[in-house]
């Protein structure tokens, strides 16, 4: 029994359900991932680009993130994608990327420049450059990505 004798409520719970959390109780609704359709951040009602629910300071990691988005835009040129230069797309490969301009390819053909600022097991965060927009925080699963090169 918690203190006071409140009933609990824990994410493994029947019933819990995060704030403002759609179906399935993740921020958003569907997907709940962060650049996924309707997944936080900038797609939740209610939080600024770049602000995530649930952790402090905004940002995963504890609010321990080293610097925001940055402040110049990428490299001018696009990179060739080369077998000889990548690392395996794992936590491990991609973590040496953190805080450094990179170039990711994906799965599906698209490519951009990154800025990563938090790696997870499975996912990594952090800033996408877009022409027209500028840096955009942005998620992406590592079984999306088919290679990605550091700068």
């Amino acid at each position: 029994m918690p203190p006071f004798g409140q009933p609990s409520q824990f994410p493994s719970q029947p019933g819990f359900r995060f704030p403002g959390g759609g179906p399935g109780g993740f921020p958003g609704g569907s997907g709940g991932f962060p650049g996924g359709p309707g997944g936080f951040p900038g797609g939740q009602p209610g939080f600024p680009p770049g602000q995530q629910p649930g952790f402090p300071g905004g940002q995963p990691g504890g609010g321990q993130q080293q610097q925001g988005a940055p402040t110049s835009p990428p490299p001018a040129f696009t990179p060739q994608q080369s077998q000889a230069s990548l690392f395996a797309v794992d936590p491990g490969g991609i973590r040496r990327c953190l805080y450094r301009n990179t170039f990711i390819w994906l799965n599906n053909g698209r490519s951009f420049w990154y800025f990563p600022t938090f790696v997870g097991r499975t996912s990594v965060a952090g800033w996408r450059w877009r022409r027209r927009q500028g840096w955009v925080y942005y998620g992406i699963n590592l079984n999306q990505i088919q290679s990605f090169q550091c700068f």
